[in-house]
């Protein structure tokens, strides 16, 4: 198919929209990415990769550069509710590697084949792969997400924290530091004047994980958030967080983003519909998004304690993974 001479023009340069431009390069287009931060920085982020994120990479000739950023890996889960925890040994090992290293290496990508970066403007873009849907639900309810890394005895486990109405994963990543990334409602919070340190001390199980670990930044965070999924046809090939904001928890939202990052470079560089690139995320992304919020309601009803002794956390993590 013929290849239009404008360059694709790509609204932001995290692991969706590089991932985008990757792709596109590689079917043959020029592209420029609209970026207004500075790289490498840190990001309110999980940092854990499941396995089929080798796949992905591979496609994208980026995965000797995370290999070599010395991502740790990660062989077990462990899911706290409360009473007792949930163990067991992942399908196959997955990965931890913080988003300073994973922005950057998958950015310098974009710009070896050839990659314009440019800082915001007005110009309009098309493939948006950054920002996420306002948050339309009332104060106090709003949810806020939060994350440091800490200095430490290190595990092989990604362990998920769940209590008061709050979501706290723990997981390594390169470089022997491990990521503490957490997401809660405004009011829980608030009452706690968001000193993050105070809000982890409220799950024992938690507390104690941390105990012999330093915290080596300061806390930062985002929000509101909204989960939400822009499953319509617009004017433009969203992905990444623009497209799908997902429960955490599943671990899948990096898979995610440089997934649909990549079939939008794809569809725009092919001059596809929008409402085709539609089509392929919501195959992808429907099972876990839907998985997902249902896990959620069983959390914020107290049935997962209950629920999670009867359900193998093997077959519980194989829910939670996109569509091929």
């Amino acid at each position: 198919m013929p290849r239009g001479t404008d360059p694709i023009v790509i609204s932001g340069g995290g692991p969706a929209g590089s991932s985008a431009a990757i792709a596109a390069q590689l079917e043959g287009s020029t592209v420029r990415i609209v970026e207004k931060s500075k790289f490498p920085r840190h990001k309110v982020c999980g940092e854990f990769f499941s396995p089929e994120i080798a796949r992905e990479l591979h496609r994208l000739g980026a995965w000797q550069a995370f290999l070599d950023s010395s991502p740790a890996r990660i062989r077990r889960m462990k899911l706290h509710f409360g009473r007792r925890p949930k163990i067991c040994n992942l399908p196959e090992p997955a990965w931890g590697l913080s988003r300073y290293a994973f922005d950057h290496l998958l950015l310098q990508r974009a710009r070896a084949l050839g990659a314009e970066i440019v800082p915001a403007s007005s110009i309009e873009a098309r493939v948006v792969a950054s920002g996420r849907a306002p948050s339309e639900i009332h104060r106090g309810r709003r949810l806020f997400g939060f994350k440091a890394h800490f200095t430490g005895p290190v595990d092989d486990a990604v362990e998920l924290f769940f209590f008061d109405g709050c979501y706290v994963g723990v997981n390594t990543v390169e470089g022997g530091r491990t990521n503490v990334c957490g997401l809660g409602p405004e009011d829980q919070l608030r009452r706690f004047h968001f000193d993050y340190d105070a809000i982890v001390r409220q799950s024992p199980a938690l507390a104690h994980r941390l105990a012999p670990l330093n915290r080596e930044m300061k806390w930062i965070s985002t929000g509101p958030l909204r989960y939400t999924q822009r499953f319509s046809p617009e004017s433009a090939y969203f992905a990444g967080d623009a497209l799908s904001f997902v429960d955490p928890f599943t671990g899948s939202g990096l898979l995610a983003a440089v997934r649909t990052g990549a079939l939008a470079g794809i569809a725009a560089a092919r001059h596809d519909t929008v409402a085709q690139h539609v089509r392929r995320c919501r195959a992808s992304l429907k099972k876990p998004f839907e998985i997902a919020g249902l896990f959620r309601k069983a959390v914020e009803t107290g049935w997962a304690d209950r629920l999670a002794g009867l359900v193998p956390g093997r077959f519980l993590f194989a829910l939670t993974r996109p569509g091929k």
